[in-house]
């Protein structure tokens, strides 16, 4: 008896080349189906937690590929693309269109980076609308760098250049930033009533992930911020709580913490590009390690959730094993200078009663 071959079925969504009609959205979403999607995506990240930044990163990324065109499609304009509701982005992303190949060739220039980054919006995107993200996109390899630090000179430079500075706040945001390894988003929040000077710590509310953290400074952070205070005085108008206030006296922003870290190390001599506030808490980490510190109470100061993101401190620079290197044989070799004149004053000892002939066991 001859059998009949029959094609198999497709067991994952993913083998599937949907039609429109074929289009069924996940149960939560069905209440939202026609409602706009930029709305509906963007509040699905702030339940999620999603930083600010975050939220930005994803929705510019992922305008792009909703604009992207198949052959015969016109392009989407701005209206459209803001208007258009759950259900019909849905159908426009439909994994196997060829829609996302289109999009992903499109961004072959990009660093790894930016394209795996660009790469996690979309696949967040898609497993929101209930669709399989396709086996065949992966992400770019990239090579493992190191955190960027400082030199002992450059930092010198850079902390003689604030302290010189005509700018009220630059000795107070290197200081900070340097002694408690915060965030530029963590510090440009920070309120004063966050603060517990006497105590030499302050509260980081709603860090990275929504996680809150204490974190710790030293007396001379302590001194530098009393210096500051009556600028802040000076400068407050309605609004009482931000700790660091521009000259508008408005809460100071991350771009205007860049825009003084540019200026700062072009007083301290340092190409551009090269100071930055995270530079900073890279320092402020390495410090921490080389100086003893674990890499748990380092996770914790950092407010990272995995230990994992702190280990790689412990790959730090050539240019930091080299000083670190150094100053142990510098260590060593005074060790063994002063053990060597010890020994040279007890053989001296020992000798000058042989060379007097005196017995002392005689006398």
């Amino acid at each position: 008896m001859e059998r009949k071959y029959t094609q198999p079925k497709a067991q994952r969504p993913s083998q599937l080349r949907l039609t429109d009609e074929d289009i069924q959205l996940p149960p939560r979403l069905v209440h939202i189906q026609n409602l706009p999607w930029l709305d509906c995506y963007d509040q699905q990240l702030r339940t999620e937690n999603k930083s600010e930044n975050t939220r930005k990163t994803y929705l510019n990324g992922l305008r792009a590929l909703v604009e992207t065109p198949l052959p015969g499609e016109e392009i989407l304009s701005e209206s459209d693309l803001e208007s258009m509701d759950v259900v019909m982005l849905a159908k426009r992303l439909e994994p196997l269109n060829g829609r996302i190949d289109r999009w992903t060739h499109s961004m072959s220039e990009l660093s790894p980076s930016t394209y795996n980054a660009r790469l996690a919006a979309a696949r967040h995107i898609i497993k929101w609308l209930g669709h399989r993200w396709p086996d065949h996109l992966v992400r770019a390899r990239t090579g493992r760098k190191l955190p960027r630090t400082l030199t002992r000179r450059e930092l010198t430079s850079v902390i003689e250049a604030a302290n010189t500075s005509e700018n009220a706040i630059a000795s107070v945001v290197v200081t900070v930033l340097l002694d408690t390894g915060m965030r530029v988003s963590e510090l440009c929040n920070l309120n004063l009533s966050d603060m517990e000077l006497e105590g030499l710590h302050a509260k980081v509310i709603g860090g990275k992930g929504d996680k809150d953290r204490i974190v710790l400074f030293t007396q001379r952070t302590k001194n530098c911020i009393d210096a500051y205070l009556p600028i802040r005085s000076s400068r407050l108008r309605e609004d009482e709580h931000p700790f660091l206030l521009n000259q508008a006296g408005r809460r100071l922003q991350p771009r205007g913490v860049q825009r003084l870290m540019d200026q700062l190390a072009i007083e301290a001599g340092l190409p551009k590009g090269k100071l930055t506030p995270h530079v900073l808490r890279h320092n402020f980490a390495t410090g921490l390690l080389e100086r003893g510190a674990d890499l748990v109470t380092i996770q914790r100061l950092l407010g990272h959730t995995s230990i994992a993101t702190t280990r790689v401190y412990l790959d730090i620079s050539d240019q930091t094993l080299r000083e670190v290197y150094h100053r142990a044989q510098s260590m060593r070799q005074t060790m063994d200078e002063e053990q060597a004149l010890q020994d040279g004053e007890l053989i001296e000892q020992e000798g000058g009663t042989e060379t007097f002939g005196i017995d002392v066991s005689r006398t």
